[in-house]
C-alpha cells in the first residue's frame, strides 16, 4: 500500500471527533467466512425462505434451520482477522466512535469493539417471533443437528425460534437503523470497509453521512457504486490496509 495514502487516512483519523466505520462482508472473508453472495456462498447453495414462510409453515422452519446449521459451521469458530483487530484498536484509542455492520458473524464483539451497530442482526443468537426471548446459538444448533426438527422456545408456547438475524422480507431493526443513520449524519470521517454498497438501505448510510460533510474513504477489493463520491478508494486485503494505516498513525 502506498506509504503516503496511508499517512493521509491516519492523519484524517487523528484529526475526526466523531469518525465511524461501516463494514460489509469484505470485512471478515480473511477470516474465512465466505461472502453469502459470492460463488459457493450459502444463498447460491440453497432457496431462499422468505419470512412469512418461516412463520407460517413447519416444513419452512425445518428447511431454515438446515440451512442455517449449515452456515453457522462455516463460521462458528472463526476468528477476528488482523483488519478486525485494528478496528477494536481504534475503538478502545478513543479514534473511532464505534462500528456499523452488516455482518451476522459477532467478530467485531470477539475483536474487543464495544459500540458495534450490527443492522442485520448476529447469528451467534436466537430469537423467539413470538415472545422476544433469545437463546445462545450454539446448542440450540446442536440439537437441530440431533434430532433434526427446527427447535422451539421454552419461554412461551407458540415458540417459533430463528436467529436474531434479518430474513429475506422481513424489516431492518428499526432502532438500529435510526441510530446508525444518526451516528453517519453525525461523522466528520467514514471508513467504508468490505462492502459492495449495492445493499439498501445499509448502502445509504456513507452516502448520509458525505452529504452531512463527513470525509469518506472506501476501502474494498472491487469498485463500488459510491467511489465517485469518496475522498480516498483504496482497493486490496483489508487487513494489510488497515495495518498499514494504523502504523501510520
Amino acid at each position: 500500500m502506498d506509504n503516503a495514502i496511508a499517512t493521509q487516512v491516519a492523519e484524517w483519523l487523528a484529526e475526526a471527533e466523531h469518525a465511524v466505520v461501516f463494514t460489509g462482508a469484505g470485512m471478515s472473508t480473511e477470516s474465512g467466512i465466505p461472502d453469502f453472495r459470492s460463488p459457493g456462498g450459502i444463498w447460491t447453495r440453497f432457496r431462499t425462505v422468505y419470512y412469512d414462510e418461516f412463520m407460517a409453515s413447519p416444513d419452512a422452519r425445518r428447511e431454515y434451520w438446515h440451512q442455517k446449521a449449515m452456515g453457522h459451521r462455516e463460521f462458528a469458530d472463526s476468528q477476528p482477522n488482523a483488519g478486525h483487530l485494528v478496528i477494536a484498536k481504534w475503538e478502545s484509542a478513543g479514534n473511532i466512535r464505534g462500528v456499523i455492520t452488516q455482518n451476522i458473524d459477532g467478530l467485531h464483539q470477539i475483536a474487543g469493539n464495544q459500540q458495534v451497530l450490527e443492522l442485520h442482526g448476529t447469528a451467534r443468537q436466537i430469537e423467539c417471533q413470538d415472545c422476544g426471548a433469545r437463546f445462545d446459538a450454539e446448542p440450540l444448533v446442536a440439537q437441530y443437528l440431533e434430532t433434526d426438527e427446527a427447535p422451539k422456545c421454552t419461554e412461551c408456547p407458540k415458540g417459533r425460534l430463528k436467529h436474531a438475524t434479518v430474513s429475506f422480507g422481513q424489516s431492518l431493526p428499526t432502532a438500529v437503523l435510526s441510530k446508525a443513520a444518526s451516528w453517519s449524519q453525525e461523522a466528520d470521517l467514514m471508513l467504508a470497509i468490505g462492502s459492495s454498497l449495492v445493499v439498501n438501505p445499509a448502502a445509504e448510510l456513507p452516502v448520509i453521512a458525505k452529504r452531512s460533510g463527513s470525509r469518506l474513504v472506501i476501502i474494498n477489493r472491487d469498485p463500488t457504486p459510491l467511489d465517485t463520491m469518496a475522498d480516498l478508494v483504496i482497493p486490496g486485503s483489508i487487513g494489510e490496509v488497515l495495518t498499514a494505516i494504523d502504523q501510520a498513525g
